[in-house]
């Protein structure tokens, strides 16, 4: 992961400091982010895509926006799937870097 260049408050709390990587990247703590993806998932598919430990998505900043991305537009690319089944097996192997 990129290294931290600084802290911004959330922008919907406007209480938590969030560890910032670009400019580009929306100000939002893991608290807010988890409210806003505890959603149910409709298709079978990606019920079971996302039916990994709620730690990991506490953990992972990317593993958060997939979720967010399937509850925005209701679907995803395959390379999205890929890249999220990638993280999880990482992170089930203990490779977080």
């Amino acid at each position: 992961m990129a290294k931290p260049k600084f802290k911004q408050r959330c922008a919907l709390c406007k209480e938590n400091m969030v560890v910032m990587y670009s400019y580009k990247q929306f100000p939002i703590c893991v608290k807010c982010h988890m409210k806003k993806i505890d959603q149910p998932i409709k298709g079978a598919k990606f019920k079971k895509l996302f039916d990994i430990p709620q730690k990991f998505y506490e953990e992972n900043y990317f593993l958060r926006n997939i979720k967010e991305a399937y509850i925005r537009f209701d679907n995803l690319t395959e390379k999205q799937i890929e890249a999220f089944k990638k993280t999880v097996k990482e992170m089930k192997e203990g490779k977080e870097e």
